[in-house]
């Protein structure tokens, strides 16, 4: 149901792609570009590489599981705080898909090698995104303020 909402909402017909078992969905995008709100879903064993948060996340586990790099594993019900400069990876795991709720402020790093910065993911990116597929699939975009 709150699926069905928030596609609603976003103007969606469907998930919008991210890569190999990594969908999202916008719910808001902050003011001033401080951070945005999301639904993400992972396919069982699609892993979130190395990666850094500049800003804290809050994430509320809907549906599915996940294992984090420190061994925990989070099921539905479970919130997961990672304060600004947290350094993690994890992936989706068990045999349902992954949903999460996801508050992030800031920016994500996704590191390589020595903690470089491979890749660097803003509001103004997650904004571009929501806006690149909704011209892709013909649908107006809407404002997530």
């Amino acid at each position: 149901m709150i699926v069905a909402q928030t596609l609603e909402r976003a103007g969606l017909a469907d998930w919008i792609p991210e890569g190999e078992g990594k969908w999202s969905l916008p719910i808001q995008f902050l003011p001033d570009d401080a951070g945005w709100v999301e639904l993400m879903r992972l396919s069982p064993g699609t892993r979130l590489g190395l990666h850094r948060h500049t800003g804290e996340v809050h994430a509320l586990t809907l549906a599915g599981e996940r294992r984090l790099n420190d061994g925990r594993v989070v099921r539905p019900g479970d919130y997961i705080h990672e304060p600004a400069g947290n350094v993690d990876w994890w992936e989706a795991t068990g045999t349902e898909e992954l949903l999460v709720h996801v508050v992030v402020k800031g920016s994500v790093e996704y590191l390589g090698p020595h903690h470089a910065v491979l890749q660097r993911i803003s509001t103004a990116d997650r904004r571009a995104d929501y806006h690149r597929w909704c011209k892709a699939v013909g649908v107006v975009t809407r404002d997530l303020h």
